[in-house]
């Protein structure tokens, strides 16, 4: 059917011809021959033309959404948040803090911000330079703006919520008007996100009278339907370190046999997990409730049973009434006290008769975790590899284990089936024109390169690659170690540097291989090249980013000021990607 489009030359308002386009631009011949009809009749009734007085035109009111952004949540957020003002008489625009011009700020009349902390009280890397500006840059008072404050967390950190907590106080400090109380979301942050956005769009929304005509429409191309979770067979769960290492990094291959997942190289897979029952039957028989076995059920299947906070001892020491736990919140000492710690140290340290309420209270949901999709599926058309080391250390004289690693590094096999997810990340994807690209990825963080060189093989690309890995011992560590050989045999892979910690007596890591390659580097990023770094964010990834802004030091005779300027120019091309973690 032929979508029909009013001409701009059309004797109506710009407004007036986007509600016509809504009305008669996917209409059916046979409809618009009965308009065009009725149109007519009403003109030739007593040979007088009828003039229907049009409403005057308001403008919409302007409303500003930025997001901050690692996983993709606050970004979802921020779109959720500007399909609902829509439908409020307001016009939004989203932004990514990464992207946002200060002057913005000011100009703003309404301001949302959706914010993510990272790590340890720390902002999304992709935004760390824009998001220190907000916090020191002099850009003038915000006098007469009005803002909302949504904050991501995860309580398992001790900062939680301090970035939103943060850009909350800020915008306070410099004179914008709080119309809702900011929002400090855990892991579940779901329905608490979507009543908040409820009462901030209706707080910031005009009033009724005053609203623009405002269709709530989504223009452009409709994006494909993406599939929810789905099952995935194991087909493959291979130790890719040697017996004789001291780590386990386990090759995941996973079959889609209905519905094949449509992720792309840079994207992650949301694992659902469970809980080891044996952790459950032991914290289960330290609070005293080992008999009920629908609590197990849901313990392993549900509920977080690691995480302690701050908020899970007030919690506790508000439900049993513990007197212990209540002076050591007193104190000030708890924050130091959890470090370390997990529930089941809180239940044996601090015992006290429980209900199941009791210590359902004192859990929050189990939320799946992310793994970087390892495959392409130009090569591995219905499967998706993924690369998990399994987390194993001992604190405060116990014995810990990853969740989700040790899920599948111990309680898995082949031909079971697990539940997986896309989590798309736009933000570290190939170049489309296929240009040179260097990727820094240590351990496991070397999971998304593997698909990059995968993709970039299938599709032809003639751009040039190049390859740091390290891990601890090349005899025993080497993930992947054929694959990289034949790749770089065959062409596939140009370069490759790679470095292994132990296997001498002064630690060596990728870092210290590109200050060591540094004039080549600089070579590649100023003849256009990407650069991606995977991995640890609390070191590796800052490290790496250091030893860069040296090395355009170093090579190009430049201060210490114009080398960071340099890189910095690098991030804002989007040419410097992370996916950190």
């Amino acid at each position: 059917m032929a979508v029909v489009q009013i001409p701009k030359t059309a004797p109506f308002g710009d407004e007036d011809i986007a509600l016509l386009n809504q009305v008669v631009g996917g209409a059916t011949a046979t409809q618009r021959a009965w308009l065009a009809g009725f149109l007519a009749g009403v003109e030739s009734v007593s040979g007088e033309v009828v003039e229907i007085a049009a409403p005057a035109a308001v403008a919409a009111e302007p409303l500003t959404i930025v997001f901050a952004t690692e996983s993709g949540n606050s970004e979802r957020l921020a779109n959720d948040i500007a399909r609902n003002a829509r439908k409020s008489g307001l016009k939004p625009s989203v932004i990514d803090l990464a992207d946002l011009d200060m002057a913005t700020l000011k100009s703003a009349r309404r301001l949302v911000f959706v914010a993510a902390t990272w790590g340890e009280g720390e902002p999304p890397s992709r935004v760390a330079a824009k998001y220190n500006e907000l916090m020191t840059a002099d850009f003038g008072p915000l006098d007469g703006v009005e803002y909302a404050v949504l904050a991501l967390g995860d309580t398992a950190y001790a900062e939680f919520c301090a970035v939103g907590r943060k850009i909350d106080e800020r915008l306070a400090a410099l004179g914008g008007k709080r119309v809702v109380d900011r929002l400090d979301c855990d892991l579940d942050f779901e329905k608490p996100a979507a009543a908040w956005t409820d009462k901030a769009v209706k707080a910031l929304a005009p009033p009724e009278a005053a609203r623009g005509k405002i269709i709530p429409v989504e223009f452009g191309k409709a994006a494909a339907v993406k599939p929810d979770i789905v099952e995935a067979e194991i087909v493959e769960l291979t130790n890719l370190n040697s017996s004789r290492s001291d780590k386990e990094t386990v090759h995941l291959a996973l079959r889609f046999t209905d519905t094949v997942l449509p992720y792309e190289p840079g994207d992650s897979l949301d694992l659902y997990i469970e809980n080891d029952p044996a952790e459950v039957d032991e914290l289960l028989k330290a609070a005293g409730l080992s008999e009920d076995r629908a609590l197990r059920d849901e313990l392993v299947s549900q509920r977080d049973i690691h995480t302690l906070s701050l908020k899970s001892l007030e919690t506790y020491a508000t439900a049993t009434g513990q007197q212990y736990v209540k002076e050591l919140i007193e104190s000030g000492e708890a924050r130091d006290w959890i470090q370390g710690r997990q529930l089941i140290d809180l239940v044996s340290n601090f015992p006290i008769a429980l209900t199941a309420e009791n210590l359902r209270a004192v859990t929050r949901t189990l939320a799946p975790r992310a793994y970087s999709v390892a495959s392409s599926r130009r090569e591995n058309e219905d499967e998706a590899h993924l690369l998990i080391s399994a987390v194993r250390y001992e604190t405060h004289g116990r014995a810990r284990k990853g969740v989700a690693s040790n899920y599948i590094a111990e309680r898995r096999k082949r031909g079971d089936k697990v539940r997986v997810k896309v989590r798309s990340n736009k933000h570290f994807r190939l170049p489309s024109d296929g240009r040179d690209i260097i990727m820094v990825g240590p351990g496991t963080g070397i999971a998304p390169f593997r698909a990059f060189v995968q993709e970039r093989r299938a599709a032809g690309a003639k751009g040039r690659s190049w390859l740091f890995f390290g891990d601890r011992h090349f005899t025993h560590d080497f993930l992947y170690q054929l694959e990289w050989q034949e790749a770089l045999k065959e062409g596939d892979l140009t370069r490759m540097d790679v470095t292994f910690s132990r296997d001498q007596p002064e630690k060596i890591y990728v870092q210290d291989r590109i200050w060591e390659r540094r004039r080549d580097i600089v070579e590649w990023l100023d003849g256009g090249a990407n650069f991606y770094v995977c991995g640890d964010a609390k070191a590796m990834a800052k490290d790496v980013r250091a030893a860069l802004v040296r090395s355009y030091q170093d090579v190009k005779s430049l201060s210490a000021e114009a080398a960071e300027a340099a890189v910095a120019q690098i991030e804002r091309d989007k040419r410097y990607l992370t996916d950190t973690y």
